[in-house]
């Protein structure tokens, strides 16, 4: 299974998610600054994986701090690594993962040299973290879906969006281990094209069957009956089961409950946004028109065109099966099944 991100001593390395699926090239993030450009121009992508990157840019952006002034330094590490994207809420718990702990060893009275190699340590945990509940999420999951059943995603929820084995793409991953030998329908997830680019690369790696699709196909392929469920990621999920994901996730969960199929979401713990009763409160990034203007540097649209290019969407709790986290499957009312999950 491909690496997305880890830490070695030559500074954060990262596939570069941009450029595949034609090339595999990893960059080396040396400073703070360099995870953030990251982070901004999704040479990584994914919220479970933009969290990994965010609590490795703290530390790395701490180890190669000035001793004098530090918790100023720390101040503005934070702001920068936060300011890079505005939905995936797993950002900003990962800088406050790091924040705290950095207050707690500043209050311990910790030497420097110490303080820096926990936080290191911290970072790498929280790499070590993703993937373990990546895996019981996927346990949890791959239990709802039906026997050689067709399961239709959209976007990339699988190990390049995560520290490893995936989200929704983790769920597919623990069905086929536990001897169901579903099969994959990947939308093509424009204007980006996570889906054509990343998640089909991705299952071809580890020989999971898998066949493209263009966005528009969903609605006439859900309706033949191929589909047994559709399940996608989460950036951000309101404390009501309202599911920020990639744009167009909305179009498919409606087309998927019109054609009687299940519509799950898989997303640990972290992505759960308690604080917000609804959806309708999720800031949703506005991302550059060339990335509808434009494909792989080729222009498809006339000069000037005016654009508009949100990354994601939000999904109403009423077209949500099941949410599936590490801790177990929430269904409605979610304000209480996830609440539940949430305090266990």
């Amino acid at each position: 299974m491909v690496k997305t991100i880890e830490w070695t001593d030559a500074g954060v390395v990262m596939i570069d998610q941009r450029i595949l699926p034609t090339e595999e090239t990893y960059i080396t993030c040396k400073d703070y600054l360099e995870v953030a450009d990251a982070i901004q121009t999704m040479v990584i992508r994914g919220a479970p994986a933009i969290g990994v990157a965010a609590a490795m840019g703290f530390a790395i952006g701490v180890e190669k701090a000035a001793d004098e002034n530090l918790d100023a330094q720390v101040e503005e590490i934070s702001k920068v690594l936060a300011a890079t994207r505005p939905t995936a809420v797993n950002l900003f718990w990962a800088i406050e993962r790091m924040k705290r702990l950095y207050a707690l060893l500043r209050t311990e009275g910790a030497e420097l040299p110490a303080l820096r190699q926990r936080l290191i340590d911290e970072a790498k945990e929280v790499l070590r973290d993703d993937i373990e509940i990546n895996k019981a999420m996927g346990r949890h999951g791959a239990a709802l879906l039906p026997h050689g059943a067709t399961v239709m995603t959209h976007c990339n929820a699988g190990a390049l969006a995560t520290g490893g084995y995936g989200t929704a793409l983790g769920v597919i991953r623990a069905a086929i281990e536990s001897g169901n030998p579903v099969a994959v329908m990947a939308n093509e997830t424009r204007p980006f094209m996570q889906g054509a680019r990343l998640t089909v690369w991705e299952l071809q790696q580890d020989s999971i069957p898998v066949t493209l699709l263009t966005d528009n196909m969903a609605g006439h392929t859900l309706r033949s009956g191929k589909v047994g469920a559709v399940v996608v990621g989460a950036d951000r999920i309101a404390g009501n089961g309202d599911v920020a994901n990639k744009i167009g996730t909305y179009s498919v969960a409606v087309l998927a409950k019109e054609n009687n199929v299940p519509f799950y979401v898989a997303a640990p713990i972290s992505t759960l946004d308690m604080s917000l009763t609804s959806g309708d409160k999720i800031p949703i990034e506005q991302r550059a028109s060339e990335e509808v203007t434009h494909i792989r540097g080729q222009q498809i649209a006339p000069t000037g065109t005016q654009v508009i290019n949100p990354a994601f969407d939000v999904t109403p709790n009423k077209y949500v099966t099941a949410i599936i986290t590490e801790k177990g499957v929430a269904r409605a009312p979610f304000v209480d099944s996830l609440k539940e999950l949430a305090q266990s």
